[in-house]
């Protein structure tokens, strides 16, 4: 199997998960079966170790797992394994909620990790904040008092009026620290994480940690969040319901992930004959 044995990426929204969030009863018994035939299989993402491990655990993984695009990469169920944080200078971090205070943005919201700060209440942003659990304290106040640390990542809620010159302005100014990246509809919201963070580096050094080499990683992604990543896979594959520029770059493409894409393709690919589910 060594020979054989293939590292599989899953990016989750809008790939791994359904429309409505959940894993599939078909593909989640193919990705199963990848896993019992011997094959890798990790979760990379954008979202929060927080937001991430209810769908790490309900695949039964023991394997490390990329979180904020790369900003984050852990291994969730040993502590041993050798995490790699890589936030954002706070001292940059004050200097764009400076630039999004001036421009009147709607709010900011900042992670350290699983700590949550959020600029002033709001409820609409309470509800996408991807996993935010009920009894999950999030400090609310403004961050200029209230960050002290290295932030893992700033998600920016703009107006919808100023959102490429917010964008303008983070590389006219924090181009050589910062990545940013936009959700796209329907809420727009900016996502910055520090510079050189994707999740390309957390899959090659995961791909390093078992000895897999390039050409048996297999990447599912969707969005500008999984170009990197696609582009460093040997088996790069965008889900049909992706953004043109990554079905472009990718060597495959999928069915979406309302049709199962990920199961199939697997199915098709590693040959793994999984019966009529």
């Amino acid at each position: 199997m060594e020979k054989n044995r293939h590292l599989i990426a899953l990016d989750l929204d809008g790939t791994l998960l359904t429309d409505n969030k959940v894993i599939s009863n078909r593909t989640k018994q193919i990705v199963l079966k990848a896993k019992e035939a011997g094959h890798i299989v990790v979760i990379a993402t954008g979202r929060p170790h927080r937001a991430s491990i209810d769908y790490y655990h309900e695949l039964g993984l023991d394997t490390p797992m990329v979180n904020f695009n790369g900003a984050l990469i852990h291994h969730p169920t040993d502590k041993k394994w050798d995490a790699l944080h890589s936030p954002l200078p706070n001292r940059t971090a004050l200097k764009i909620i400076q630039t999004c205070y001036e421009l009147k943005v709607k709010n900011i919201f900042a992670e350290i990790k699983d700590d949550m700060y959020l600029d002033r209440y709001d409820k609409e942003l309470f509800d996408i904040l991807h996993g935010t659990k009920e009894d999950q304290p999030i400090i609310i106040g403004s961050l200029k008092n209230e960050l002290r640390d290295d932030p893992t990542s700033l998600l920016i809620h703009p107006r919808e009026d100023h959102i490429q010159e917010l964008r303008q302005k983070l590389d006219d100014e924090h181009a050589s620290v910062i990545e940013h990246r936009n959700w796209g509809a329907p809420w727009n919201v900016i996502e910055i994480v520090r510079k050189g963070m994707n999740k390309a580096v957390g899959l090659k050094r995961i791909a390093h940690y078992y000895h897999i080499p390039q050409e048996n990683v297999i990447a599912f992604g969707d969005e500008d969040n999984d170009l990197e990543m696609i582009e460093y896979a040997g088996v790069g594959v965008a889900m049909a319901n992706g953004i043109d520029q990554l079905k472009g770059l990718a060597k495959h493409i999928a069915a979406s992930n309302e049709e199962d894409g990920i199961g199939y393709f697997l199915e098709d690919y590693l040959k793994l004959n999984v019966k009529t589910l």
